[in-house]
């Protein structure tokens, strides 16, 4: 929708944009989202987009909008677009591929994972300006006695396994992410650990 108090014969009044001047994550030359938002096309309105290329196992990290639904549009590979319903506290997971979409409400927790190499999704969202809560934030943001206490952990394993967590992730996992198998004998909750 466009906005009905815009002077559309003003000389700053901007019609397109190139979505590559704004690239908003970048984790490698095939992993990478580029934005458009009101802040590069002034006659956007109360619309904005997400350009997302990933390679297979590449994943948008979980996250939430709070101010925005998103529609999740597969232009080439293959994703699956997993959301939870905050009404049933069920997992959902929709596979797309090129020529489909996904729907994700306003509010609901979700990510995407390409299954395939070369996947180009485009997610449109209904505010001129996305906001999201990206989960490696919450993780490292909050502090590790308030996780052992909430849910009665231990506090030095909380600290170290969210240690490697320094910035918002975005894409996942990190460039630095190498499996290691576990001792035998060992019971350990997850097999990645992280070089820095």
């Amino acid at each position: 929708m466009a906005i009905s108090y815009m002077d559309y014969t003003a000389p700053g009044t901007q019609f397109t944009f190139d979505l590559r001047n704004d690239l908003f994550f970048r984790k490698d030359a095939q992993n990478y989202i580029n934005r458009l938002s009101i802040n590069d096309l002034n006659t956007l309105g109360n619309t904005s987009l997400l350009d997302i290329f990933l390679t297979k196992g590449n994943v948008v990290e979980p996250h939430y909008h709070p101010n925005a639904s998103e529609l999740v549009y597969c232009i080439s590979g293959a994703a699956v677009v997993s959301l939870i319903n905050p009404f049933t506290n069920q997992l959902l997971n929709f596979p797309i591929q090129p020529g489909q979409v996904a729907n994700i409400p306003q509010g609901w927790w979700h990510y995407e994972i390409a299954t395939e190499d070369s996947t180009h999704l485009l997610a449109i969202f209904d505010a001129p300006i996305p906001e999201a809560i990206f989960g490696s934030d919450i993780l490292r943001l909050t502090p590790a006695n308030v996780w052992a206490h909430a849910y009665c952990l231990n506090e030095k394993m909380v600290k170290e396994t969210f240690a490697p967590i320094k910035t918002s992730t975005y894409i996942g996992p990190p460039k630095d992410c190498v499996k290691v198998q576990p001792a035998a004998g060992t019971r350990t909750s997850s097999n990645l650990q992280y070089r820095g």
